[in-house]
């Protein structure tokens, strides 16, 4: 398979990495706006060309597939140019910026044909595939409550680099550089990591804050006014209620995923933090004594992996478009939750409507 890459940043060179491993794949082309940074990107990954003209790309017979790793905010134009012309796609996550774009990006690869996928990582994990199938499975019995976080340190810790001297952070706390935030960076995955094993989500409170973190809480061209922590209350379509969390103030934790599933029969705990492929069970006789084992789960094949299988197959695997777009309607109701407001204070009276 024959695949160009769209977008010559930092994540971009994870895809490039996770293609050429595969050994079935040849990468044959990058694109990116700035020209200069295209062709140092296809020296480092050795890639044959570089450009900076994305149609006359997209217009190349022997080009299969593009991976769009573009900022989130320019996802739909690169992805429908991708769809128009034939190529089977991998986008990075979010899907859109709002639900209605997504919805469009959606239909548009499923009128077109082409294979759609949309790189919601933590779906590699063994341990979340088996939770998935152990809910399927009614191992659990009925869903009552679910908890899960994502946490995130990069506000507090250098692990990663200073998040207020580089502008591959500061941009995503800028609402103005295209930041959604927390909520639309990490969100979504915990939100798919959620709702995966359980169901749809369809009721959801959030609330979301942005906290100080510089003089007049700006750095140079940097607004900082994106929201770094976000918490929801939600409801499953099986009628499940539960906790969903995301935040960048979790000291103690570099990037930790963590899912908790309680049903009238069973319980399952999955922590990434500790392993990828293991599932923590409190099922049958272990129910009553409230006694947990440790489960694993057999390997899992990558969303790169996937997604060109569904290329040869005709089959498209998950996570899809309209998964993307599902999800994209749960952030879109976040924020909209969040902004009209609805907190009751501890002096008895009601909160401003922040959409006011």
């Amino acid at each position: 398979m024959r695949l160009a890459i769209i977008g010559a940043g930092g994540m971009a060179g994870e895809h490039a990495k996770r293609f050429h491993a595969l050994g079935d794949v040849e990468i044959v082309a990058v694109c990116d706006l700035d020209g200069d940074k295209a062709r140092v990107f296809a020296e480092t990954h050795g890639i044959p060309e570089a450009c900076s003209d994305l149609a006359a790309m997209l217009a190349r017979d022997d080009i299969d597939a593009v991976s769009n790793v573009t900022p989130d905010g320019v996802h739909r134009a690169t992805s429908l140019a991708a769809i128009a012309a034939g190529k089977h796609i991998l986008c990075e996550k979010p899907l859109a910026t709002n639900a209605a774009d997504a919805d469009e990006m959606a239909a548009a690869a499923h009128e077109a044909g082409v294979i759609n996928m949309v790189n919601l990582s933590y779906r590699d994990a063994p341990a979340i595939q088996l939770a998935h199938e152990l809910v399927a499975d009614g191992r659990l019995g009925r869903v009552m409550h679910v908890d899960a976080s994502y946490r995130q340190s990069w506000l507090v810790s250098d692990a990663w680099g200073r998040w207020d001297q580089d502008s591959q952070w500061l941009w995503r706390l800028s609402e103005a550089h295209g930041s959604k935030g927390v909520l639309g960076d990490v969100g979504v995955h915990i939100l798919d990591f959620a709702s995966f094993p359980v169901g749809d989500i369809v009721e959801v409170t959030c609330r979301l804050k942005c906290f100080d973190k510089a003089p007049d809480n700006r750095i140079g061209e940097y607004r900082l006014d994106a929201n770094d922590s976000a918490l929801m209350q939600v409801e499953f379509a099986g009628g499940a209620l539960g906790t969903v969390q995301a935040t960048r103030w979790a000291t103690g934790h570099h990037n930790s995923l963590a899912l908790s599933v309680h049903g009238d029969r069973g319980a399952l705990r999955v922590d990434l933090d500790a392993a990828r492929d293991q599932v923590q069970v409190c099922l049958g006789k272990d129910v009553h004594p409230a006694r947990w084992t440790s489960v694993t789960a057999p390997p899992t094949p990558s969303i790169y992996r996937r997604f060109v299988d569904s290329i040869a197959s005709g089959i498209n695997d998950q996570p899809d478009f309209a998964r993307g777009a599902a999800l994209q309607r749960v952030l879109d109701a976040c924020f909209d939750s969040d902004a009209r407001g609805g907190v009751l204070r501890l002096d008895g009276q009601a909160a401003q409507d922040r959409s006011a």
